[in-house]
């Protein structure tokens, strides 16, 4: 298990961009946030920051937020990351027009795009598959779900960062058995701010061409 620093938590909080708490406060409004604080949910989304710079040494070149929803982790990603490549996807086109229209204003001229698609389906899409460094994924799903719909998207050597339920990183919850299926196994277990946990996942090699199944299997059949 590895533990941030109170200097660790208050460095990354400042390079936020202003603009990020106002976009959220209308995500709440809306109705596509939790009621959790807005300062906690952006604390929450900073834990992502710390754990892929800690993988990777650097910020990553390329991630897709998986089930981006309100904006968190995805738009608290970009601002940290401003050379990144971001693409925010989300099956709702409610939220996925809420975050198009707000991220075009804060993050002008950068390259960040939001997507509309269940994860399953884009995963088979050529410029989506095995594209992006690193993979986020907040209350995307079970372990076996995030790992089979997040695993086609990794680059060779690429992240994925899932966010774990308060008191659960057993070792159970993420089986390299299963993950080796994918083409994956687990990396460090995380905790920041000590409040929020996290379980990195590092790509080890190909993702079979079955990944990810069509719609709902995943969830109905799950690899472990």
């Amino acid at each position: 298990m590895k533990e941030s620093t109170s200097a660790d938590v208050a460095a990354l909080r400042a390079r936020i961009a202003p603009g990020v708490a106002t976009v959220l406060k209308k995500a709440v409004q809306l109705g596509f946030l939790g009621g959790m604080p807005i300062g906690d949910q952006m604390d929450h989304a900073l834990g992502f920051v710390y754990c892929v710079e800690m993988a990777l040494g650097r910020p990553p070149r390329s991630l897709v937020d998986l089930g981006s929803g309100g904006g968190v982790p995805g738009l608290v990603l970009a601002s940290c990351w401003p050379d990144s490549r971001v693409v925010l996807l989300d099956s709702n086109e409610r939220r996925t027009a809420f975050l198009a229209a707000e991220a075009a204003v804060l993050f002008s001229g950068r390259p960040v795009e939001v997507v509309r698609s269940r994860a399953e389906d884009a995963g088979r899409e050529d410029m989506y598959r095995g594209a992006f460094e690193l993979v986020t994924a907040r209350s995307f799903g079970t372990p076996a779900v995030v790992a089979e719909c997040g695993a086609p998207f990794m680059s060779e050597h690429g992240v994925l960062v899932v966010s774990e339920p308060p008191g659960d990183q057993s070792e159970a919850r993420w089986p390299n058995r299963g993950l080796s299926e994918l083409g994956m196994s687990a990396g460090a277990s995380v905790r920041f701010d000590d409040r929020f946990g996290y379980q990195v996942l590092r790509k080890i090699g190909e993702t079979p061409a079955r990944f990810p199944r069509r719609v709902g299997i995943p969830s109905k059949r799950p690899v472990f």
